[in-house]
């Protein structure tokens, strides 16, 4: 059996470029939804208080689930950021940018971003839930 995967960048042509994210995906498959992940490890434990960090070992955790369905960070299709400090993730962007290649590489699925009053772990300084598409098998 060959595996299909078929999904299409969305970007109007007369829209400024997008950088670091897709305005949208068009995908054919079987979807994986990632529930809200945050920077902690598998034993639900922050190594790290450092912004950068929870993105990182985040990003790591989403990756982490994909691969239970024998999926990789090329099938995703949309990111939901949850943050808590706006102003931190704007005056650190390059490292966000950093760490992020340094798990996803250079794939930028859909995504939205949104400043959040709090998380429910009081450590977390960052959630991200995901949606992958698989390809289709036959």
């Amino acid at each position: 059996m060959t595996a299909q995967f078929d999904h299409q960048l969305l970007h109007p042509r007369n829209w400024k470029p997008a950088i670091g994210y897709a305005n949208g995906i068009l995908a054919d498959g079987q979807t994986v939804y990632v529930g809200g992940q945050i920077g902690w490890n598998g034993d639900q434990v922050f190594e790290s208080d450092d912004f950068i960090e929870q993105i990182r070992q985040t990003l790591q955790n989403i990756v982490d689930v994909l691969a239970e369905a024998d999926a990789g960070p090329e099938h995703l299709v949309r990111l939901t950021w949850y943050i808590k400090d706006k102003r931190e993730y704007l005056a650190r962007l390059k490292e966000v940018g950093a760490a992020y290649r340094s798990v996803l590489g250079k794939h930028f699925p859909a995504m939205t971003m949104v400043q959040v009053a709090d998380l429910v772990e009081d450590e977390a300084k960052v959630e991200i839930e995901a949606t992958a598409v698989l390809p289709r098998v036959g």
